[in-house]
């Protein structure tokens, strides 16, 4: 059973609403992404001294880290405007008649989880990136008649966070490929420091820093540890945010020094303790944590695959001898070596 995670990706109806509030609206505000933003910058400076509409734009990367973002900035910098869906909600070729035809010459069209299209919709939008033009079928059976549209120029801003599952037909339309990449710690603290101020929230350096090394380079996990923090320091403090405020109401939630949840926890130590340090496959896991397989793989296995507690073998999971070290395990001499053989 899936359950809420503070230090999850994933955006809540609420937050997103929220989270309007703490983007950034131009480039220049932007912290962080420095190739990424500098790449947007140049090609729509030289769109706009051409006087034509930006190419099509995919961007592609983890959840939480600013994609929806710099896509309402591309359409602020070219000075258009930009009209947000997502691919699951464009079930049929007719559900994108109604944005592509009320798009005005250089506007923008933000489509979210992009790999999510279903195939009909996907095909139906080629002719409409390649040639502002598609084809509305009136009718059906044998009265099935095809109705040329004319489009104007506009740009398509997509978002993935898996870039893999996108056909090569689509991916290849994208003049502009781009990867956002997971943020340092130094470039969290300037965005929690800069959303405490928009809060109106005070905030020392050390407080900003433990927030920010928490957030598992992610700024909109960022963001929500701010929030918890400060509802803390209200009701337990003075209301600002130091150091040891900001540990424990942290440790309060769940969330360790390097970020990991109880759920992070509750996969290491059942591969450690169940299964020995592994390897065990992630059916098995998931049916012995009662939670789902997508859940496990898409949510908490690629953030301890990237600082070094989890590897994927042919075999399945083990932990690693930094999981052992970070939850406090012993090691056997035999799993030492075992470990060594695989790192």
């Amino acid at each position: 059973m899936s359950r809420e995670r503070l230090v999850s990706g994933e955006a809540t109806p609420e937050e997103k609403e929220m989270n309007w509030a703490l983007r950034p609206h131009s480039l220049d505000e932007v912290i962080g992404q420095r190739e990424v933003v500098e790449s947007l910058r140049i090609a729509i400076a030289a769109a706009k001294q051409r006087g034509e509409a930006l190419d099509h734009v995919l961007l592609s990367g983890p959840p939480g880290l600013g994609k929806t973002t710099l896509a309402a900035i591309t359409a602020i910098e070219m000075g258009k405007q930009i009209t947000m869906t997502s691919g699951p909600a464009l079930e049929r070729p007719a559900d994108l008649m109604g944005p592509l035809v009320n798009l005005k010459e250089g506007d923008v069209l933000f489509i979210d989880e992009i790999h999510r299209l279903p195939r009909p919709v996907e095909e139906f939008l080629y002719p409409a990136m390649e040639d502002f033009k598609v084809n509305f079928t009136l009718d059906k059976g044998l009265y099935t008649k095809p109705l040329p549209f004319k489009l104007e120029k506009f740009t398509l801003v997509g978002a993935t966070t898996r870039a893999g599952m996108l056909t090569t037909p689509l991916r290849e339309r994208f003049g502009i490929r781009l990867q956002v990449d997971f943020y340092p710690v130094e470039d969290l603290v300037r965005i929690v420091k800069r959303s405490a101020q928009l809060l109106n929230v005070p905030l020392d350096e050390e407080g900003a820093h433990e927030i920010a090394r928490r957030a598992r380079g992610t700024p909109r996990i960022a963001n929500r540890l701010l929030r918890r923090v400060r509802d803390y320091a209200e009701v337990k403090a003075d209301g600002r945010i130091t150091q040891a405020v900001a540990d424990e109401a942290l440790r309060l939630e769940g969330v360790d020094a390097l970020g990991l949840d109880r759920l992070d926890h509750a996969l290491l130590c059942t591969i450690i303790e169940t299964y020995d340090g592994g390897p065990v496959g992630i059916e098995a896991l998931a049916a012995t944590l009662n939670e789902d397989r997508d859940t496990l793989e898409d949510m908490v296995e690629p953030y301890l695959l990237r600082i070094g507690f989890l590897a994927r073998t042919p075999q399945g999971r083990r932990t690693t001898r930094k999981a052992y070290e970070h939850l406090g395990y012993p090691l056997s001499k035999a799993m030492s070596e075992q470990l060594r053989l695989i790192e």
